[in-house]
């Protein structure tokens, strides 16, 4: 007898993909696990493997110093007693709101309200209002294990009729989507971004796909957009937001609003963020909205930490209380986390004896990213076949190549997507892991991949990709 085989699984979670962590990454942590194993005796072309598939600011290899302000609140929650140890160590800003904190949650090591820290709640609802001019209710924030957790949630309570209910979602999209959808047996229902128009998003698009799930008598019950994109980087004008949520009211829609890339702006003076909270208010629309955000991003980049939320709009106090009673089977968010997101959205100020650092930090952090995605950009447009769109927004370039047919032929040949056999050539030739477009959507006959702008000594980083795409088009 064998009760636990592959084939007895819940069978939707056979249908889960993941490409960000997928096979390149896999293969990837082989090639490193060699390196640190055998050094020069590795038999491999390079001397490191750099992870440029996936946004993990503080990643070795990576390195993005995490932010002073965060880490010592962190540190004074953690162990309350350095307060009295190092006194003269901590600023007094610092030593102050971990002592509110403390006052509010006492021992990280215990739970916290199921929905999230109330004060940290009321400090996020203060940060929308002061971000968009409307008021925030803290009843309709929930704190959340990073953005992802919260987004699975709403995904897994839209699903009414497996297999029948839709989600639309962007392509090329965040795998998060599919693979959540996949896992909670509801369908994806695809609409294209134009990449001619720097991946904007094309209301037509979405209408022709409501149209496609009409037909396959899918019932569509929410819309996804990403803004700004993952992993096209795009942002979306408020133009194009109001015909959005007029959309979504047309056609009864709840309009899921990833937002967690929403400060990483490489071009704000001529290319700024615009929150869907405050677009539905400004129309006094009555759809339903939940926005999404995370510490993950941004300028902390704290990923390790597991800590984000999610925003309730135009959402009856019936259907919150559904929410709150599936949250409390978790019992709650990480604390560690849930402490991420108060210094995210409670920084210091002007006139604080922690600001100057926390200024210096943060502006170098955007001016870094802000230039290697130009830079990258512009490399990458020089190559022969590959053009890229110069992303104002999010950590991601998501470059078009332009492949042969003996190129195409080979990959056919080994099993593998054009655009994941180019990838993997492109590991084992630099350590460099991308992620293929495939893994992300895309139209028929095209290819991309996805990669940061994370990297640091990015000269050489790309000179790298322009060696091996070189040397690729030569072979193929």
């Amino acid at each position: 007898m064998r009760p636990l085989t592959v084939d007895s699984l819940n069978p939707a979670i056979l249908n889960v993909q993941y490409a960000v962590r997928g096979e390149l990454a896999i293969k990837a942590e082989e090639h490193r696990v060699n390196l640190q194993e055998n050094g020069q005796a590795s038999g491999l072309p390079f001397d490191r493997v750099i992870s440029t598939n996936i946004g993990n600011p503080q990643q070795k290899g990576l390195d993005q110093p995490p932010i002073t302000f965060v880490r010592q609140v962190a540190a004074l929650m953690e162990w309350p007693d350095l307060r009295r140890l190092a006194p003269d160590v901590f600023p007094k800003d610092v030593i102050a709101r971990a002592t509110e904190l403390y006052e509010e949650i006492g021992s990280v090591g215990a739970y916290s309200h199921s929905q999230g820290v109330p004060l940290i709640r009321k400090s996020v609802a203060n940060f929308i209002a002061e971000r968009d001019g409307y008021p925030s209710n803290p009843a309709h924030i929930f704190l959340t294990g990073g953005a992802s957790y919260g987004v699975s949630l709403l995904i897994s309570m839209l699903i009414s009729t497996p297999y029948k209910t839709g989600i639309l979602i962007p392509i090329p999209q965040y795998p998060l989507y599919t693979a959540t959808l996949a896992q909670h047996s509801g369908a994806a229902l695809p609409y294209h971004l134009d990449e001619a128009s720097d991946w904007s998003t094309a209301i037509g698009e979405i209408e022709a796909a409501l149209e496609t799930a009409a037909k396959d008598g899918i019932s569509p019950k929410g819309l996804v957009i990403i803004n700004p994109g993952n992993p096209t980087g795009a942002l979306l004008d408020e133009h194009t937001q109001e015909k959005v949520v007029r959309l979504c009211e047309k056609h009864s829609l709840v309009l899921l609003a990833d937002e967690v890339y929403q400060t990483n702006l490489h071009r704000a003076e001529t290319h700024p963020f615009t929150s869907f909270k405050k677009v539905v208010r400004k129309l006094d629309s009555p759809i339903p909205l939940v926005s999404f955000h995370s510490i993950s991003k941004g300028v902390s980049g704290e990923c390790g930490r597991r800590g984000g939320y999610f925003e309730c709009v135009n959402i009856s106090d019936e259907v919150i209380a559904m929410m709150y009673k599936m949250v409390s089977v978790g019992l709650c968010p990480p604390l560690a986390g849930q402490i991420g997101v108060d210094c995210m959205v409670r920084p210091p100020k002007v006139g604080d004896e922690s600001y100057p650092l926390w200024k210096e930090e943060t502006d170098t952090i955007h001016k870094a990213l802000a230039s290697r995605s130009g830079l990258m950009a512009e490399r990458l447009n020089k190559l022969p076949g590959v053009s890229c769109v110069d992303s104002p927004g999010a950590l991601y370039l998501y470059p078009k190549i332009e492949l042969s047919d003996k190129a195409i032929a080979a990959a056919k040949e080994a099993g593998k997507e054009p655009d994941a056999f180019y990838a993997l050539a492109l590991l084992d030739a630099t350590g460099i892991c991308v992620v293929p477009g495939s893994g992300f959507g895309q139209k028929e006959g095209e290819y991309h991949y996805r990669l940061t702008c994370l990297c640091p000594g990015v000269d050489e980083y790309v000179g790298k990709l322009e060696k091996f795409h070189e040397e690729f088009s030569k072979k193929y």
